[in-house]
């Protein structure tokens, strides 16, 4: 009998709890640290189990006045879109210090996890997958920091939001969603995640029209945002697992599991980033492992970042530019991959016309190696890898601004499995590192990001049908902040997944005998505080909700 790792369904979307890094999350702590009350989980799972819940903190909030409004509220049974449209709130000005959304679902019965997105104006401000539900029902929140879409926010706009699903005889789940978005009147300057010079939201939010970009002459910095996801059915949502053509797996790629996502610009490569390995709530063929805790960013995609303002001095001439977003490793003619882009832009308000140009292109040799070693055990070692630095200046009303943009991806992995994929596993590791300095607001300011992502795991299926998944996920990142040499600012995260979890597979629901421990331990300290949250289900029930100080 053949295991597939990944089984999910996805094509729509719901829950978590984002955070910004170097967020002060004191404050919104609330209810984390208080432990549930003493409970004795039920020796298999049964009809129910606790709503789906993260480890993140919430969205710190300003204390002061808001105005709420309701974006969008929909029932989806299918694929068509909810479409509606938005209005700004006339009692908090224009001018925002934080902007929340807040989703809040629910859904009973039976259904795939599903993907989603919402769009305002045609900007994508939050991609999101659902948990799977209960027979009994479920219900999640979730919350995002979406200040950095102000602009957007600011004048009357069409919405559009998809969580596409089917509803039939078997899959009964209706995905009932109310989305909220929270203004907070005031400033929304903060200190910058990547350039350590003050950063408020981005004057304008852009999208792409028919694949080219325009951007306001003065252009000071320019941003993109790339919300990468690998899903709809098929072998990319699961595409750390893919194998050489020349291997006996299921799912195949001629250059093997490693992806990279590349933008360019005019057909220049201007960025790369190692796409972050989502694993979806039906995700390792063990839906088990996600009933209550997801794994990281499973709720909250979070789009990948490309700093573009080297590429400033081109891009301000005025003219349409083409920027096109593609995946490394893809198949030829396979889709799977969505790819939608926001470009953020900051203008000199004090000129008319910023110039500049790019002055450094280096982009290394993309190495991509799959070694396969045939077996009792058939074992498949990847290793990959990509450098490039970009550096441009543009002469601003403040003077000459250079940034330089260096960033280092590196992929190892190891994936072993035997005849009929009835043991299949897998150990990879991914890096992203990335260096970003500004020099010319004074000394100069440089942004380090390391960026780790990890995934250990194996699905084994026994001669009597039962299915077992042990597996531990990985989201880690630094973030160290430099102005002169001297180290200003500081961050870390460490959110860490792990699951164990078996039931018996082929047989109706209420015959699978199914058993599982979760855990989530969510840690970002730094120079502007700590948190430190653990969570624990055993067979659905939560045993731990406790600070980890």
């Amino acid at each position: 009998m053949r295991i597939r790792i990944i089984m999910s369904m996805l094509t729509g979307a719901a829950l978590v709890v984002s955070v910004l890094l170097g967020a002060g999350p004191a404050s919104a702590r609330t209810g984390v640290g208080s432990p549930p009350a003493a409970v004795n989980p039920p020796a298999e799972f049964g009809t129910d189990w606790h709503d789906p819940l993260t480890a993140a903190p919430p969205v710190a909030r300003p204390d002061s006045r808001s105005c709420r409004i309701t974006l969008a509220e929909a029932q989806f049974r299918d694929f068509t879109p909810y479409r509606g449209t938005y209005t700004p709130p006339s009692a908090c000005g224009d001018r925002w210090s934080k902007v929340v959304l807040r989703l809040d679902g629910k859904v009973k019965g039976r259904q795939f996890d599903r993907l989603g997105y919402l769009h305002v104006g045609g900007v994508e401000i939050f991609r999101t997958s659902t948990p799977e539900p209960s027979p009994d029902g479920i219900e999640w929140s979730v919350e995002k920091d979406v200040t950095r879409y102000s602009d957007t926010f600011r004048r009357d706009r069409d919405v559009e939001m998809l969580i596409g699903n089917v509803v039939d005889g078997t899959y009964t789940g209706v995905i009932d969603v109310k989305v909220t978005l929270t203004f907070y009147p005031g400033s929304s300057a903060r200190a910058s995640e990547h350039t350590g010079r003050p950063a408020s939201a981005p004057d304008r939010v852009l999208t792409l029209q028919d694949g080219t970009l325009t951007t306001p002459r003065n252009s000071e910095r320019i941003i993109a945002e790339v919300y990468a996801t690998g899903s709809g059915g098929g072998c990319e949502e699961f595409w750390y697992l893919t194998v050489p053509d020349s291997a006996p797996y299921s799912c195949k790629a001629a250059g093997g599991p490693y992806r990279e996502v590349q933008i360019t610009v005019d057909g220049r490569l201007a960025g790369i980033a190692a796409p972050f390995p989502t694993v979806w709530t039906g995700g390792w063929s063990n839906p088990f492992l996600w009933y209550v805790i997801s794994g990281p960013r499973a709720f909250d995609v979070k789009p990948i970042e490309y700093d573009l303002t080297p590429f400033a001095g081109i891009l301000d001439d005025g003219r349409p530019h083409r920027v096109e977003v593609s995946v490394v490793g893809v198949p030829v003619g396979q889709s799977g991959w969505s790819v939608p882009v926001n470009v953020l832009v900051w203008q000199d308000t004090k000129s008319a016309r910023v110039t500049g140009r790019l002055t450094v292109h280096r982009a290394g040799d993309l190495t991509n190696s799959s070694v396969h070693t045939p077996g009792s055990e058939h074992r498949l070692n990847t290793e990959g890898g990509h450098r490039l630095t970009v550096a441009g200046y543009v002469d601003t009303s403040h003077g000459r601004v250079t940034t330089t943009v260096s960033r280092t991806l590196a992929n190892t992995s190891v994936h072993r499995w035997t005849d009929g994929e009835n043991s299949d596993g897998l150990d990879a590791t991914w890096t992203d590192d990335e260096s970003v300095t500004v020099d010319g607001y004074g000394p100069a300011r440089t942004s380090r990001t390391h960026r780790t992502y990890a995934m250990d795991g194996t699905t084994t299926l026994g001669a009597d049908g039962r299915l077992r998944t042990v597996l531990t996920l990985g989201d880690r990142a630094t973030v160290v902040e430099t102005h002169d040499g001297r180290r200003t600012a500081w961050s870390r995260l460490d959110d860490t997944y792990t699951g164990d979890a078996a039931y018996t597979s082929n047989v109706p629901r209420e015959q699978r005998h199914a058993v599982g421990t979760t855990s989530e331990r969510y840690r970002l300290y730094g120079s502007e505080g700590c948190y430190d949250r653990r969570l624990t289900t055993v067979q659905g029930v939560l045993t731990e909700d406790r600070d980890g100080w």
